[in-house]
């Protein structure tokens, strides 16, 4: 069978490194921004750093003006709803979630994963 689209990663680089990272986003700090074609919301925690969507799916407030916990949380600052930083679901009973990004620390830097549906004029098998 073969498939025209298939979903990739891309990775974009946020970081030229981890210690810059580390200096941009103090812990229990988010920042909103442009990564690839998307506004995302970096958090960092001590478990690390996260990337979720920036916009809060209750009432499209940023999560970048939130914080973060220690539980790994996100939590919109207009409301107050906490998302789970790793799986993007709702914290506070909502069925409402937040899309999550990979986030992938490697020697040259901080990167953001972003999936992206690729065309293939032969196809994969």
């Amino acid at each position: 069978m073969f498939k025209l689209f298939e979903k990739k990663i891309r990775w974009h680089k946020v970081f030229g490194s981890l210690a810059e990272a580390e200096e941009h986003l103090p812990l229990y700090q988010t920042e909103s921004m442009l990564v690839g074609r998307k506004k995302i919301c970096l958090a960092r925690t001590t478990a690390g750093f996260f990337a979720v969507s920036d916009r809060c799916p209750h009432n499209g407030f940023s999560l970048g003006k939130g914080w973060c916990t220690p539980e790994q949380t996100i939590v919109c600052p207009l409301h107050r709803y906490a998302f789970d930083l790793r799986t993007g679901r709702s914290r506070t009973g909502l069925a409402d979630y937040v899309d999550t990004f990979p986030v992938e620390i490697r020697k040259d830097g901080l990167f953001v994963g972003m999936e992206e549906m690729v065309f293939s004029l032969f196809g994969a098998s």
